[in-house]
């Protein structure tokens, strides 16, 4: 979600009222997906490289966030929509007021599975990886489990939020703000499952529902040409197949005639 502050510049204002209206552009999204049917929504609020950034533009940050999940466990919305939130990251890099909202809306949704709403602060998937392996590392010296148990499966299982049902393989990333990178974002469930990707130029508070749409047909164009090149190869193996019977038959006729 790319683009907060170079809105709010481009406004003439400071970078606060870029986070707070993107924190709408946000609410509007999470409508819209439920509204077309999306099951799952991964939003990347906060990257383990936005600590970078000033003390003072963290704290708005992070307060920004704050009113959003408070608004969250309180709208009607999210439990008439059975919207499970789930917040992936390392937690103990964040205030102890965030923590605490976190934890409400955690506990007050975990039932739900009607839409899954991820949110994803102090996240970087490098570091979400790191954590996976550690995890089971531990249960491979506790004897919880063996190295032969060690595969794809179960690294995805370990992967935030921990424990818990990790996030799944990605079908898309969008990207606002103009720059065509992931920057970190999902990596093992977004390249293990070969999605789609589309970036726009719009800052994140600019975002319309018009550019969701364009970004479902990307993944629609995506799916049909996945389908397209597993019928083409299939197509090739049966051919082959085919000529390798032909081959075999015109074979099999020589050996006659030559009897």
């Amino acid at each position: 979600m790319d683009g907060n502050r170079r809105y709010a510049g481009q406004m003439g204002k400071d970078s606060s009222f870029g986070h707070v209206m993107g924190g709408e552009a946000t609410e509007r999204v999470i409508e819209w997906c439920y509204e077309i049917g999306v099951k799952q929504l991964t939003l990347y609020a906060f990257s383990t490289e936005n600590f970078k950034r000033s003390e003072e533009e963290v704290d708005e940050i992070f307060n920004v966030i704050n009113e959003n999940l408070l608004k969250l466990y309180s709208d009607p919305r999210t439990h008439e929509k059975e919207t499970q939130v789930r917040v992936i990251g390392d937690r103990s890099k964040l205030p102890a007021f965030l923590n605490e909202s976190i934890e409400k809306i955690e506990k007050a949704t975990k039932n739900y599975g009607k839409f899954y709403l991820n949110i994803a602060i102090a996240y970087g998937g490098r570091q979400d990886i790191i954590q996976a392996v550690r995890d089971i590392a531990g249960c491979i010296s506790n004897g919880k489990l063996s190295l032969e148990e060690v595969n794809e499966s179960l690294i995805s299982k370990h992967l935030y939020p921990a424990p818990g049902v990790s996030v799944p393989n990605v079908d898309l990333v969008i990207r606002t703000g103009g720059d065509e990178r992931v920057s970190n974002f999902l990596p093992w469930q977004a390249n293990g499952s070969d999605c789609a990707a589309y970036f726009c130029a719009p800052f994140w508070p600019e975002f319309r529902k018009i550019d969701l749409l364009r970004s479902v047909r990307v993944y629609q164009a995506r799916e049909t040409e996945k389908k397209q090149e597993q019928s083409y190869r299939v197509s090739k193996v049966v051919n082959f197949l085919e000529m390798g019977i032909r081959e075999e038959k015109s074979e099999e006729i020589g050996q006659l005639q030559s009897i």
